[in-house]
């Protein structure tokens, strides 16, 4: 049965920066692509990054490209998220996903209960 259980999140001020991590199981987390997804409340999922299994070809959404760094540990099965420079828009539940498609956005829906990021000054 495939696992993601989301951890990290937090209170934290605007500008400040917080690391997420994503501890996987189940299946083979070294063979699959992977990303962060997140939910504002009252909004849909947005994308927000994406990486192969590997971690050599990484992608970002327009909203958080030069603030956000995604990379992975295939070692310890856990795929991570480092924010900085965070604003009051980046407050949402974050949830890292499996990748189905040719796409980073093709991801399934998330399986694990998410890690909240709240912005606030």
């Amino acid at each position: 049965e495939v696992q993601l259980v989301e951890s990290g999140g937090g209170l934290v001020q605007p500008g400040g920066s917080l690391r997420l991590s994503c501890t996987a199981s189940g299946f083979n987390f070294a063979f699959s692509a992977m990303s962060w997804v997140r939910q504002a409340p009252g909004k849909e999922l947005e994308w927000v990054a994406g990486i192969n299994n590997l971690g050599r070809y990484i992608e970002y959404a327009d909203s958080v490209k030069g603030r956000f760094i995604i990379s992975r540990d295939n070692a310890k099965n856990t795929l991570y998220l480092q924010m900085n420079s965070l604003v009051t828009e980046d407050t949402a539940m974050y949830y890292c996903a499996t990748v189905r498609g040719p796409s980073y956005t093709d991801y399934d829906m998330p399986r694990g209960q998410g890690t909240q990021v709240t912005v606030s000054s």
